[in-house]
């Protein structure tokens, strides 16, 4: 009975309940599209730092990470590839090589990072390769091929097909040169990568540094990178003594927390929206308690008692939050339906912008996750209850005499 009471009331004044729903179910739908939309930037800008060079998790020696030091090698035999690449979260390894020098076309120099993969193994891992800007990728048997960043080929003033000359100094004491064909050019926003990077074949790199079968890393991909550090203590037990595994948090402790400080933002973000929600559905069932006082009253004196009022005024006010939370999550879903497909590009007004060691693309799209719809429908549940304890509580506090007089 007091549910249908309760259903009833809700409508007996319903200009003023549907101007409370909208406002209700609008706050959901832009809260959760906002949500989402930062879940999208976190997304990219996360996939850039991960996904076009680190991956999101590295495997090497105890301190090469910090130093980066030439010597600090591991090599591939005595690493369990095949089991990682067996466990459950691993979707892609590829070992790696570093090596830093001068590279040279014509009468331009520039020091650069040269980064030794197997490019099948590599595009499992990173993105780098499925960038490119002209020119192609490198092939499985390519063994004096380069694929250099946008801005580092502009200053070279090389094309694919061009030559570059490579020197450096070998771990053998020598001095490790060579040449290299330019078969495709990336372009990724970040400058760190455009601006002195370039992609050889893992042979050649082990052969004019002197450190044959060797390798400085072996990076990993796997299917959430938000779980990247349980699936590192995971995998840790599979490492023989003196190797090393790191997440992406770790590496780039900048990411770790801008994405940590996320969740305070959702947090007050949401908290400022809804205490202006809360305040209009205070209104409208203080409104409704107002208007009714003789009702509760004739009730309270033919024998409910005041818990039975208090329970009635809650659950009108629950009965309008679900109803604006449903309303309000179908219009988020939709809202992150069209923007997850089409999304907003802002290239041209804006360029890439880079954070946190990452890069943030000039586009806005929603990624729709659980919690963008659970957090902030859960909040708007508890608002409306809380805002309806205080009309509830005074209802039931009403002396029936002196409320059945009240005009």
């Amino acid at each position: 009975m007091l549910l249908s009471l309760a259903f009833r009331n809700l409508w007996r004044n319903g200009r003023r309940t549907l101007l409370t729903l909208s406002a209700m179910v609008v706050s959901l739908a832009l809260l959760i599209l906002a949500l989402s939309i930062f879940s999208g930037m976190l997304r990219d800008i996360l996939a850039s730092a991960t996904e076009q060079y680190h991956g999101h998790l590295v495997i090497s020696r105890d301190d090469y990470q910090e130093t980066h030091d030439l010597y600090t090698t591991m090599t591939e035999a005595h690493l369990p590839l095949a089991k990682i690449a067996a466990s459950n979260p691993v979707q892609g390894l590829s070992p790696r090589l570093r090596g830093y020098g001068l590279v040279s076309h014509a009468d331009s120099s520039y020091p650069a990072e040269l980064l030794g993969i197997r490019p099948d193994a590599e595009s499992g891992v990173t993105s780098l390769q499925r960038q490119l800007i002209a020119g192609t990728a490198l092939a499985a048997d390519d063994d004096h091929g380069a694929v250099l960043g946008a801005s580092l080929a502009r200053r070279l003033g090389v094309k694919p097909g061009d030559e570059l000359v490579f020197v450096t100094q070998a771990a053998d004491g020598s001095i490790g040169n060579d040449l290299l064909t330019v078969r495709g050019i990336f372009k990724t926003g970040d400058s760190g990568h455009d601006n002195g990077l370039l992609l050889v074949p893992l042979g050649w790199l082990q052969q004019t540094l002197a450190l044959p079968g060797q390798v400085h890393e072996v990076a990993l991909a796997i299917t959430d990178p938000m779980t990247a550090s349980a699936s590192a203590n995971q995998l840790r037990p599979l490492l023989p003594d003196g190797i090393h595994i790191v997440d992406w948090g770790t590496l780039l402790p900048e990411m770790r927390e801008a994405i940590a400080s996320f969740d305070v933002s959702r947090l007050i973000f949401s908290v400022i929206l809804y205490f202006a929600t809360g305040l209009g559905v205070l209104n409208t069932l203080f409104m409704s308690v107002m208007e009714r006082t003789r009702e509760f009253g004739i009730l309270m004196a033919i024998g409910m008692r005041p818990r039975s009022i208090r329970l009635l005024v809650l659950l009108e006010s629950a009965l309008l939050g679900l109803l604006g939370a449903s309303l309000g999550v179908m219009g988020g879903i939709a809202l992150c339906a069209v923007m997850s497909d089409t999304g907003i590009d802002l290239s041209a007004w804006i360029t890439p912008i880079s954070y946190a060691g990452g890069t943030l693309p000039p586009r806005l799209r929603a990624v729709l996750e659980l919690r963008n719809l659970l957090d902030p429908t859960l909040m708007l549940l508890f608002t409306t209850l809380l805002a309806g304890f205080f009309p509830a509580r005074r209802a039931a506090r009403l002396q029936p005499v002196a409320a059945i007089r009240m005009d």
